[in-house]
């Protein structure tokens, strides 16, 4: 991918691109036919009854419609519209509505808070998706054998372990491999619900909307239950936007509409054919829908797919780390690049650490996909209500989209989103508090870091000395000069480092030539080589320099000395000091108790000679006490 986040259309690279994105983008809602069917028909009352038949298609219809409003109209044809520069995902789409609101407003804020919430969401579905996923395939097992039945916990923990120990290296060698895996996975899954259609096709009956809306009318005070079950077939739903950056807009689209899809619609409608004839088979239809000679191949297919899928909402956990990193809505982590090609392919331990635990947590206290499906949902429904949210106001009051068309259709949107939320927030005491918990202390965490930040910069800027006055006081009286290049680290161009301050005070020297230079995060996901640096030249050999990086690039420092030295000062490195302030943030009588965490994360977040790759032979750190 270009850093203009434009994508190579030809006929083959079209092909390599959708198959690429089977391994990435569609692992999620792709192995969603393990557990969603079957849970779905659990809560609308199972195979008890006589009137199983319309149960199955009530259910079916529920799905193949909730599947179309909200993955296809809404993500794959309207939401993945919204694209920064080709990137999507939360952080780009709160980037695009944040850069349409004027300075200074409270709608920022607002804006700001929803982008933090879908975000902490996502990680929610994060710790669950690994989880359920593996732990549905594995139970595989017990069809081959209810002996076996013992086993499922152990082999999903070692499977998990394996997985999160592997994260570290990186998935760019054997990710070649995902795309032609998660190829034959979804082959797999139109062929077996096809072989069980031809036998009894009165299922495409559930096509008809009506069939899903009679069975929630008829059974009222099961509908919640049964639409909670049914947004399990969604899940995954979001990838779609989130990843388009990987691959583009146009082979996600293709990805889904010719292949994804209809393999999808034909796996559910074989399940529901095979209840319809054997209401027994509801204790795995999905392992059932084969033949007996395939369920050993199945069960190795899907824990196979279930890992890739667990793979790409990891990685997707680690970008979306990066990103909050970069735009200043977390403290700076160590982040690894896996990968010399692949920009995106990153590995951040903390948040590796963290998923892990909270997956083994979730195995050990649920048990079994069925009962993990409880605590599924939330997160991902509160991330697609967000994410219309904001869509739409982009789309309407930024790009000038007709509202008379628009707003109708984004209203209907957000209210199949609510329902879908409204339903899963009565699972609450059932699993549901898990991923809303995860949230709000993420929220706790961002909400204090960013408003820590901004108190801190506002700190530094009432204490800071301003850099034309200085300039100006140096006339007549400089201090000794040294021979080198000094670079200092600014928070802003127009102040005068105290780093600097604290230099002259006790060494009594400046250098021969000063840099001041400031980074700034932009919001959009690259910035092109002619807009990276800016130069101004000020009085006594002074320089105020701005950085510019995307909000998906990696903070390279050296990468702009490297243009500094071939377009206009032709230093040595070997002459260049990076001066950086390392402050002690100490909290006043006054502070808030919000402050307590911002103050504990920034004396132990990463330090910024390492976060911005500058190397440590040259680099000299000077601290001082900052009150907030």
């Amino acid at each position: 991918m270009s850093n203009s986040g434009k994508h190579d259309h030809s006929s083959t690279k079209l092909g390599t691109l959708i198959l690429g994105a089977l391994g990435v983008v569609f692992g999620d809602i792709g192995t969603s036919p393990l557990y969603a069917l079957k849970v779905s028909v659990e809560a609308a009352g199972g195979a008890a009854g006589a009137d199983i038949s319309h149960t199955v298609l009530g259910v079916l219809s529920l799905i193949s419609w909730a599947l179309v409003l909200v993955v296809m109209i809404k993500y794959v044809f309207i939401i993945m519209r919204a694209d920064n520069k080709g990137e999507g995902g939360i952080f780009a789409l709160t980037s695009l509505v944040s850069a349409g609101i004027r300075e200074g407003s409270s709608l920022r804020w607002i804006v700001t808070l929803a982008g933090a919430l879908g975000a902490a969401l996502f990680f929610g579905d994060s710790m669950i998706t690994p989880a359920i996923s593996v732990l549905s395939a594995v139970e595989g097992l017990k069809v081959l054998s209810p002996d076996l039945e013992p086993f499922i916990i152990p082999i999903s923990l070692t499977l998990i372990s394996a997985l999160f120990a592997v994260e570290r290296f990186g998935t760019g060698k054997i990710g070649i491999v995902f795309g032609p895996i998660m190829l034959v996975w979804f082959i797999c899954l139109g062929v077996l619900g096809l072989t069980e259609i031809v036998q009894h096709p009165v299922v495409f009956a559930a096509l008809n909307p009506w069939v899903g809306i009679s069975l929630l009318a008829e059974h009222p005070g099961i509908s919640i239950a049964i639409l909670g079950s049914v947004v399990l077939a969604v899940t995954g739903g979001e990838a779609l936007y989130a990843d388009m950056g990987h691959f583009g807009r146009q082979p996600i689209q293709r990805g889904w509409l010719f292949l994804v899809f209809p393999c999808l619609l034909l796996n559910y409608y074989g399940q529901g054919a095979l209840l319809i004839s054997d209401p027994s088979a509801l204790d795995n239809p999905f392992y059932r829908l084969g033949p007996d000679w395939a369920l050993v191949p199945m069960l190795i297919l899907a824990s196979m797919a279930t890992i890739i899928a667990s793979q790409a909402v990891i990685s997707g956990a680690f970008s979306i780390a990066t990103q909050a990193v970069r735009l200043g809505y977390i403290p700076r982590l160590r982040v690894k690049h896996t990968s010399p090609e692949e920009m995106g392919q990153v590995y951040v331990s903390k948040i590796n650490i963290l998923l892990f635990v909270g997956v083994v947590v979730l195995v050990l206290g649920f048990r079994s996909s069925e009962h993990l499906a409880s605590a599924y949902g939330v997160s991902v429904t509160g991330a697609m209500a967000i994410d219309t949210i904001l869509a739409g106001f982009l789309m309407i009051a930024i790009r000038g989209w007709n509202k008379w068309m628009f707003i109708p259709l984004f209203v209907a949107l957000f209210a199949i989103d609510m329902v879908f939320l409204g339903t899963n927030l009565f699972k609450f005491f059932e699993g549901g508090w898990l991923p809303v918990s995860v949230a709000a202390v993420l929220m706790l965490v961002m909400v204090s870091w960013i408003t820590g930040r901004e108190r801190l910069l506002k700190a530094r800027w009432e204490s800071a000395t301003e850099l034309k006055p200085f300039l100006d006081g140096l006339n007549g009286r400089l201090p000794q000069r040294v021979a080198g290049t000094a670079i200092f680290m600014v928070p802003h161009s127009n102040i005068v480092p105290v780093s600097l301050l604290h230099n002259m005070k006790h060494n009594k020297v400046i250098h021969e030539r000063v840099i001041l230079m400031h980074i700034q995060t932009l919001n959009e996901p690259y910035v092109g080589d002619s807009d990276r640096v800016t130069i101004e030249h000020l009085d006594h050999n002074f320089h105020a320099v701005e950085v510019r990086f995307g909000f998906m690039e990696d903070m390279h420092v050296m990468r702009a000395v490297a243009f500094l030295r071939a377009r206009e000062f032709h230093f040595s490195l070997m002459e260049i000091s990076f001066f950086v302030g390392k402050e002690q943030v100490i909290a006043t009588q006054s502070s808030p108790l919000l402050m307590a965490p911002f103050i504990y994360m920034h004396r132990s977040m990463q330090g910024a000679s390492e976060y911005f790759k500058i190397p440590l032979e040259h680099a000299i750190e000077l601290g001082g006490y900052v009150e907030i």
